[in-house]
């Protein structure tokens, strides 16, 4: 039997691939079908298909984006099949936005050298997206949907995936499987200020990491330069400054184009970090984004921006805000993350039977910093990969994932997994005091984000592990017996952040340089030595 678990666009690329061969497939899914970080995306699929770009161009891109840490098979296989993703779900139906002939619109974003980002619903590349491709699968009658099923861990039986335990409102049970395809998206919730909605809590990389799972890239998570500094933090997409949008500090100056040549369109880990910045030297104040330069080119901007960007027009406007009329706030904001379950090119985990594709995975197509909207692009790639691998693979199958390059020497880095222990409780005086949300959000915020350094990741290491062993205690016993499904899974979510990021505590001590969304003000250049990935496991619990 093959488990998909998530229901974002890598998740529901893998069960059609799946019961495209013929096979039935069980889709397990948090909350409703479409509740996922796919639905939240704006921004757009970067994809090749335009007459002055070539899937090579995207690949240096890619590349250049990741700052030597991307995997350059895995760039090649995103970018070459990407494309022909992308026309597939277009010819299946999916919404792309066109001009009045009918060819697919198509934007400029970031550290892209070519307009190659196309588009859905203007702003709400994701929903539509999710909308179209969930229809997809609800239509398919070898995939059977499991809605309101949360993830508790995966069962391994003589060193292999042998089906899943899942909790819902009737209690716990388990799904045997000899395969498994995690799709659970990302961990933006471990922080205070993030982009992602309230199901991305690391399920499905804490449970793989409990199971003995190799991990990496973990130290990298990409905060979003420009999320709103009220409200719910609502993503102000990329494409807004791709269509002209600039920042400003409290004086009303720009500031970018004093430290990048690209300006607001440089890579999000360089906007991100100097919008930091400026909000530090301003007492925390956030930075304000002015769309006014836009109106050169549209006139009627209030228009333009109702039409090019509705989601974020109608956030803004319910807000009390006309931004085509006055700056807007704006934060950085945790996003993405680049790191996950460490997978080989046919998303192939360390575990005999297990798979990964989407945010959860580390295919090695991020590197140290994504390039924009290449992450739905990866999940179209990859889960489509991870559900042809899970029927294919027979006993044959090889579960090593893809040996690390280091991209200075251009060799093999001949880094071996480091292992964690699995922290203890030091302090049984404190057992009962298991952490609620707020204390995971500070501490990740605080120790493990935007900029870091050793005194502050080493505290926070410390202090998540105390809080992971409390929480893993709490697991063990049963936690209350009488607590409600929704108290049950949260509880269940915290550790799940706890663990993860206790790992990626770890991993950001040890890494003593900067680079890509890795920002160390101890060490702040790159080291040749570092150029590579390196991976890390628990074990199995």
């Amino acid at each position: 039997m093959i488990v998909v678990i998530g229901a974002g666009v890598a998740g529901l690329s893998a069960a059609l691939a799946v019961a495209g061969t013929g096979r039935d497939v069980t889709l397990v899914t948090k909350t409703e079908l479409v509740e996922s970080n796919t639905y939240h995306a704006q921004g757009g699929i970067a994809a090749a298909i335009f007459a002055d770009d070539d899937p090579k161009l995207h690949a240096r891109d890619t590349i250049a984006a990741g700052h030597g840490l991307c995997e350059p098979q895995a760039v090649d296989i995103l970018t070459r099949e990407g494309a022909d993703r992308v026309r597939e779900f277009a010819a299946a139906g999916v919404r792309f936005d066109r001009d009045a002939e009918g060819r697919m619109l198509r934007g400029l974003e970031a550290a892209h050298s070519r307009a190659r980002v196309v588009h859905a619903g203007g702003d709400a590349t994701g929903k539509v997206l999710e909308l179209d491709v969930s229809a997809m699968v609800r239509a398919n009658p070898r995939i059977h949907i499991i809605e309101h099923a949360f993830l508790e861990d995966l069962v391994v039986r003589d060193g292999a995936v042998a089906g899943v335990r899942v909790l819902t409102e009737s209690g716990s049970d388990v799904l045997a499987a000899d395969r498994v395809i995690l799709a659970t998206g990302g961990a933006g919730r471990m922080y205070p200020y993030t982009t992602n909605p309230q199901v991305a809590t690391a399920d499905g990389l804490a449970a793989a990491i409990r199971a003995g799972a190799e991990t990496a890239d973990l130290e990298f998570y990409q905060f979003h330069p420009t999320a709103l500094a009220v409200g719910e933090h609502f993503l102000v997409s990329e494409a807004v400054r791709g269509e002209g949008a600039v920042l400003l500090d409290d004086h009303g100056e720009r500031y970018m184009t004093r430290i990048d040549p690209r300006a607001e369109l440089a890579p999000r880990d360089v906007v991100a970090r100097e919008n930091f910045r400026v909000m530090q030297r301003q007492d925390g104040h956030p930075v304000m984004l002015d769309v006014s330069p836009m109106r050169k080119e549209h006139p009627d901007l209030a228009a333009f921006l109702a039409h090019r960007f509705p989601t974020i027009d109608a956030y803004t406007k319910s807000l009390g805000f006309d931004w085509s009329r006055e700056p807007i706030p704006v934060a950085p904001a945790a996003h993405y993350y680049m790191g996950g379950i460490r997978t080989d090119l046919n998303g192939r985990a360390s575990i005999p039977g297990l798979y990964a594709a989407g945010e959860c995975a580390r295919t090695g197509v991020m590197g140290s910093n994504r390039l924009a909207s290449n992450s739905l692009l990866e999940g179209l790639v990859f889960g489509r990969r991870a559900g042809l691998a899970a029927v294919a693979d027979g006993p044959a199958a090889i579960w090593h994932p893809v040996p690390f390059t280091n991209s200075a020497t251009g060799r093999p880095s001949g880094e071996q997994p480091v292992t964690l222990a699995m922290p203890a409780i030091d302090d049984h005086d404190k057992a009962s005091e298991t952490w609620d949300r707020n204390r995971i959000e500070a501490t990740m915020w605080h120790g493990v984000g935007v900029l870091r350094n050793a005194d502050g990741l080493g505290a926070a290491m410390h202090q998540l592990g105390d809080g992971l062993a409390l929480a893993n205690a709490d697991a063990d016993s049963g936690g209350d017996v009488d607590s409600s499904y929704d108290d049950h899974t949260r509880r269940l979510e915290n550790r799940n952040m706890l663990t993860v990021g206790y790992v990626a505590a770890n991993a950001a001590l040890a890494r003593t340089e900067s680079r890509g969304a890795h920002a160390r003000t101890d060490h702040p250049e790159p080291r040749d030595e570092w150029a590579h990935s390196v991976a890390y496991r628990m074990p199995l619990a």
